[in-house]
């Protein structure tokens, strides 16, 4: 398994949005954004859309999903399905965890299908 990487406290990263760990901080080769839901969950996609050079990070949130900022395609934060046109690529997932009060990226891990929260 991948070293976690401390992304920082919960409230570090507001509901709604998400932050870019950049490959020189993951040791991964490509920007990870870490999404926070409306409802407090965490999920981690390869930042850039598939479609196109856009960074996901920059799109909408709602629900359990994110629409690029670009062209609206729009990926389900749990699995990293696309869930719309013009992307026909689903988005990597990365294992996001909340363990001892910090939030912890696990770059090239798999997410599994469930949400984690902030306690």
């Amino acid at each position: 398994m991948s070293e976690g990487i401390d992304v920082g406290s919960p409230d570090e990263i507001e509901e709604g949005t998400a932050k870019v760990v950049e490959p020189e901080d993951s040791g991964f080769d490509e920007p990870i954004a870490v999404f926070r839901t409306e409802s407090g969950c965490f999920f981690a996609l390869n930042d850039t859309c598939t479609h196109e050079e856009a960074s996901l990070a920059e799109g909408w949130i709602e629900g359990d999903t994110v629409e690029c900022p670009l062209h609206s395609s729009s990926f389900n934060l749990r699995t990293g399905k696309v869930l719309c046109l013009p992307a026909t690529v689903d988005a990597r997932t990365h294992k996001v965890a909340v363990e001892e009060g910090r939030v912890v990226l696990y770059p090239g891990v798999d997410a599994d299908d469930a949400a984690r929260t902030a306690d």
